[in-house]
């Protein structure tokens, strides 16, 4: 989940917050510490916050599949292996593991 704290820092890197009020009206920057950078909006804030979100939902593919591939010692040795028998190519063992976890966690479309 993105907060706002993370899109104002995208929007305004040089902009600093001193104080954060939450309310019933939700939550609003209470002392702006920038005051020769122009404070962002709360909608230019929300549409930071939704755009990133969309960056973050858009990868969860490979947040899948991290966990999921051979450490990487392990893929050196399986590609040392596949190169020392001639299988630098589709039929190698590094191939079909790192092939396993792509198919099992595709890219969407």
């Amino acid at each position: 989940m993105i907060f706002y704290r993370e899109a104002i820092t995208k929007l305004v890197p040089e902009g600093t917050i001193f104080e954060t009020i939450f309310d019933e009206n939700g939550w609003r920057i209470g002392r702006w510490g920038s005051p020769n950078v122009t404070k962002p909006t709360k909608k230019e804030i929300n549409d930071k916050i939704a755009e990133l979100q969309a960056e973050y939902d858009a990868k969860e593919y490979q947040r899948d599949r991290a966990p999921n591939y051979p450490a990487i010692q392990e893929q050196l040795d399986l590609l040392y292996h596949d190169m020392t028998a001639g299988k630098g190519d589709k039929t190698g063992e590094w191939y079909k593991a790192v092939n396993k976890v792509k198919t099992d966690n595709p890219k969407p479309e």
